[in-house]
């Protein structure tokens, strides 16, 4: 018999009481013990998962992404750790590869628990703050902080993808439809933002998966893509092909890295920064990190 640690995020979209007695019967079903952990504020999944876990054999978050990047801020790496998608989009299961359903893909990680089956994955940092897929410097970072500052509905969710490409569209306006070089990507050269990956796909709109940086493999380094200067039409190509068909790799005016160690940036002014989907608010400086094969995830 295992024993698996449950942290549940329970103010995340998809979290109800209902859900969470649902998937500790799952992860029991083959006789392990669940005890299960709630978080009561921000930050307090980076305490569970560092101090509250006890010396369970696996942890298991059932939250949305943000849950996710808390956690992976406590762990040490000496427990395999699932994700549960209990967020609107949960960014982080799903480019796993696991089922956007949050029973299914507790089923299959009770599976791993049985079977012993993980994957070693790396992780990115960003001035010292870990993340699972993704971060961002620009605008990127500031539709994050817009949409946030929408609030949630009465049943928890956040604003969805229409309001997304509403708040793109007029920040776009307000910029004048033109997006210019404010950041210097140390070493390489000038952009307007910075896409930095640890996973293909970046996001997703709805079921669709965002492929803004195609080639980042959570089995690698660091990808970055970063355009130079982007006018507002070019703007929403650069996404509807992501959405499409994946970022074309010969597109011009972008800057590329693949898989590298880390990459300095030094804003132009203070610019918003997030990782994996939570704002870190306004910084003149990211250096990015790569921590390789830092942490097995049961999948």
């Amino acid at each position: 018999m295992k024993t698996i640690a449950l942290v549940v995020n329970p103010f995340a979209s998809r979290v109800t009481e209902e859900r969470t007695h649902e998937i500790e019967r799952v992860l029991s079903r083959g006789g392990d013990r669940v005890t299960t952990l709630l978080t009561e504020h921000p930050g307090h999944a980076v305490e569970l998962a560092r101090e509250g876990t006890g010396r369970a054999d696996a942890l298991v978050v059932f939250s949305g992404d943000g849950g996710f990047n808390e956690v992976l801020n406590g762990v040490d790496g000496s427990r395999p750790v699932g994700f549960v998608p209990g967020g609107g989009t949960s960014v982080l299961s799903r480019a796993l590869g696991l089922p956007r359903d949050p029973l299914d893909a507790a089923l299959q990680i009770a599976g791993a628990v049985a079977a012993g089956r993980t994957r070693r994955i790396s992780l990115g940092r960003v001035n010292g703050r870990r993340f699972g897929f993704g971060a961002g410097v620009g605008v990127d970072a500031e539709l994050v902080r817009r949409v946030d500052a929408r609030g949630r509905a009465t049943d928890g969710r956040r604003p969805g993808d229409v309001y997304f490409v509403w708040t793109l569209a007029r920040l776009l306006a307000e910029r004048r439809g033109r997006l210019e070089p404010a950041l210097e990507i140390m070493g390489v050269g000038r952009a307007a933002l910075a896409f930095v990956a640890n996973a293909d796909p970046y996001t997703f709109l709805g079921r669709r998966p965002v492929r803004l940086v195609p080639d980042a493999d959570f089995e690698l380094g660091l990808d970055v893509v970063a355009p130079v200067s982007l006018r507002g039409h070019e703007v929403l190509r650069l996404l509807g092909g992501a959405v499409l068909s994946g970022l074309p790799r010969g597109a011009a005016n972008i800057v590329r890295l693949h898989d590298v160690e880390g990459v300095e940036l030094v804003c132009d002014r203070p610019m918003p920064l997030q990782v994996d989907g939570e704002d870190l608010g306004d910084v003149e400086r990211a250096v990015f990190t790569v921590e390789r094969e830092a942490l097995d995830v049961l999948v």
